[in-house]
């Protein structure tokens, strides 16, 4: 009997003994059975700022974060996304890039030349990337376009030829118009240039541009109007303050007749007649690619500023008949996409 109380004890004590001097067991990763340690998932920190709600900015950050999420960074899993909307106001575009700085952000993606410029302003030791943006050197984003150095780069919005490939359209296709009016805010930089491409390609025909300049979205309606009998045609850039208040611009087109152009296919798809464009998703997707490259390693500063690899003409058929324009045979041939015939028989 004493035997075995004894080898009960040196049964009981082994273990003890084990657990004293061996190595601690491995901490929990959550996962059933207690199986080897895993890495921690690591979570990247994505901030965004937009300057205003409209399509075009909208579509954009829909296809950044859909090019995001085919990279394999997934919302709210392994990444956790910052979404911040100035809403058009200044002071708190600024604050939106303070923030930003100091969160120390993986990544920030600013979307329109007013987010762009408070964001390289403030954010110098994380990646940035711009989306929405016209001319990013004379922004001041970039110095150059190839292989810009520093912490930004990004996807420009204007491929080269998109303004004069539609002034070129309206001088062939609508010769009756001599004077070309355009509502435009001359305080943003990418409005400003867009307007000199326009003037440009349409002094080649002999076509005069007339401005209605306006300092926010509420002057849009007013400007519009006083450009009736002064212009035959309007158009507008990618200019946020005035695309913000566009439908102002749709309706005074349509109640007086008047073809109205402009710089991209949302505002088309809204009510506009016409524009050389792309889909604003297919340019966010564009930036968001870029980001999943750094965010894997890649450096911003060896990387090109993009510009939208797809161009077409986009024809608003409902919009045509409001305005009194026939779409002849002749513009549908200048389509390689019938599709982009929107709202009308291909």
């Amino acid at each position: 009997m004493k035997k075995s109380v004894k080898l009960l004890s040196l049964l009981v004590a082994v273990p003890l003994v084990l657990a004293a001097c061996g190595t601690k067991a491995p901490e929990s990763t959550g996962s059933a059975g207690g199986g080897a340690s895993q890495p921690e998932k690591k979570v990247v920190k994505i901030g965004i700022s937009q300057i205003v709600e409209h399509p075009s900015l909208n579509a954009t950050r829909e296809g950044f974060l859909a090019a995001l999420k085919d990279g394999g960074f997934v919302d709210k899993d392994t990444m956790q996304v910052d979404y911040q909307n100035a809403q058009g106001d200044t002071t708190t575009n600024m604050t939106i890039a303070q923030k930003f700085a100091a969160d120390k952000k993986d990544l920030v993606f600013a979307i329109a030349t007013s987010s762009a410029q408070a964001v390289v302003q403030n954010v110098k030791d994380s990646p940035v990337l711009f989306g929405a943006i016209t001319d990013p050197v004379s922004a001041k984003l970039v110095p150059q376009l190839d292989k810009p150095g520093g912490n930004v780069t990004g996807a420009a919005d204007t491929h080269p030829d998109a303004t004069p490939m539609l002034m070129d359209f309206i001088a062939a296709e609508f010769p009756k118009v001599k004077t070309v009016g355009i509502v435009v805010n001359e305080g943003e930089p990418n409005a400003t240039f867009m307007v000199k491409s326009a003037e440009a390609a349409l002094a080649k025909h002999n076509i005069k541009v007339v401005k209605a300049a306006i300092a926010n979205a509420s002057e849009v309606k007013q400007a519009a109007e006083s450009l009736v009998g002064r212009a035959d045609a309007f158009f507008i850039t990618l200019d946020n303050t005035v695309v913000s208040a566009v439908e102002s611009i749709i309706k005074v087109a349509n109640d007086k007749k008047i073809p109205f152009f402009s710089s991209d296919r949302d505002t088309v798809e809204k009510g506009a007649f016409a524009t050389y464009g792309f889909k604003y998703y297919d340019h966010g997707y564009q930036a968001g690619k870029m980001a999943v490259e750094i965010l894997k390693g890649a450096k911003p500063g060896d990387m090109n500023v993009t510009y939208p690899d797809k161009l077409d003409l986009i024809i608003n058929a409902n919009a045509a008949k409001a305005q009194g324009v026939e779409i002849t045979d002749s513009m549908k041939s200048k389509m390689q996409d019938k599709n982009n015939l929107l709202n009308g028989a291909k």
